[in-house]
């Protein structure tokens, strides 16, 4: 089966080649939803491991990320995070690659497809095309993923801003909701970027392997190593910053709380002697009821409790409950 004949609108390849260089051209097929044609086509022409091929099938997504070495391939699992109505979710790509071919499959993740057709409308702009190495291709790649991680990254920057301005304007209720989605979506960011450090660094250390062309590419991985550790310190700082907001919300309501809590008891207390009296007076006995008879009985008693009310608030007042 040739790409020729396999007629699939979601297979695209693009042909890498450098005359001046000595390596081989460099061939990159770029899959996006991924069927059973397209697995069956790349298993045909690449013998690729039918485990390999089922995890990358479209909408099945993979528990972490995995780096994989075969006697003809390296099979590599890399996730990042997508901002999708407010939430992050995986993007995650699939990557095949030996000394002279790289294949992405992924579920149509926008950077992956708008840097090939830069490559393919002018595959002299690209560094890969000066080594005609895949690992420079998948080096270019990782960059424009991470980068845009950064981005995702300000998005929530902006957001926890957002919340800041919503708690200090006593809106409590609300904070609560965007508080927890960030936490939230900091939380799966970390789960996300949480081992790629290790297979960058992995990916770099195979320069003298036998099944990679013997380049030095350090320089360009040890960048991407650094974009990954800053990415994960940036979050670390996020997080650190949403739990603060979390606290300062916390402490808030707590005070609202507190202070409503604390009215009701003021009033409580003060309504207490009023309801004693009234009960007093409220009782049916005949016979040595003070004022019963008076006909300035009901207005002594509701003197009496005005007085109470006043002694009430001025010990309140004086003890700096009010």
């Amino acid at each position: 089966m040739t790409l020729k004949n396999i007629q699939s609108k979601k297979l695209k390849e693009v042909i890498i080649d450098n005359l001046r260089t000595r390596a081989k051209k460099l061939t990159w097929i770029n899959i996006s939803n991924a069927g059973k044609k397209e697995l069956e086509y790349l298993h045909t022409k690449y013998n690729f491991h039918s485990t390999h091929l089922s995890a990358s099938r479209g909408n099945v997504y993979a528990q972490r990320t995995t780096f994989e070495r075969t006697e003809e391939y390296l099979f590599i699992i890399l996730q990042f995070p997508k901002l999708e109505n407010g939430n992050i979710k995986i993007k995650e790509i699939e990557i095949f690659f030996s000394h002279n071919y790289l294949v992405t499959i992924h579920n149509n993740v926008h950077e992956i497809n708008d840097f090939f057709k830069e490559v393919k409308k002018n595959p002299k702009n690209t560094l890969a095309f000066k080594k005609e190495s895949p690992r420079i291709l998948l080096y270019e790649l990782i960059q424009k993923l991470l980068l845009n991680s950064f981005d995702i990254l300000d998005e929530i920057s902006k957001n926890i801003t957002k919340v800041e301005k919503i708690i200090f304007a006593q809106e409590q209720k609300e904070a609560v909701t965007e508080i927890l989605l960030i936490r939230r979506n900091i939380l799966n960011i970390r789960r996300i970027l949480e081992n790629h450090t290790k297979i960058i660094a992995k990916i770099q250390n195979l320069q003298r392997d036998k099944l990679i062309p013997n380049i030095d590419i350090k320089e360009h991985y040890d960048n991407l190593i650094d974009y990954s550790q800053n990415l994960w310190e940036i979050s670390t700082n996020r997080k650190e910053i949403a739990e603060l907001l979390n606290n300062t919300n916390e402490s808030l309501i707590n005070y609202k709380l507190n202070n409503i809590m604390k009215t009701l008891t003021i009033f409580s207390v003060i309504v207490f002697p009023l309801t004693l009296l009234a009960a007093i007076f409220g009782m049916n006995v005949t016979g040595g009821m003070p004022l019963l008879d008076s006909p300035f009985g009901f207005w002594q008693i509701m003197f009496s409790m005005i007085i109470g009310c006043m002694i009430m608030l001025f010990y309140f007042k004086r003890k700096k409950w009010l």
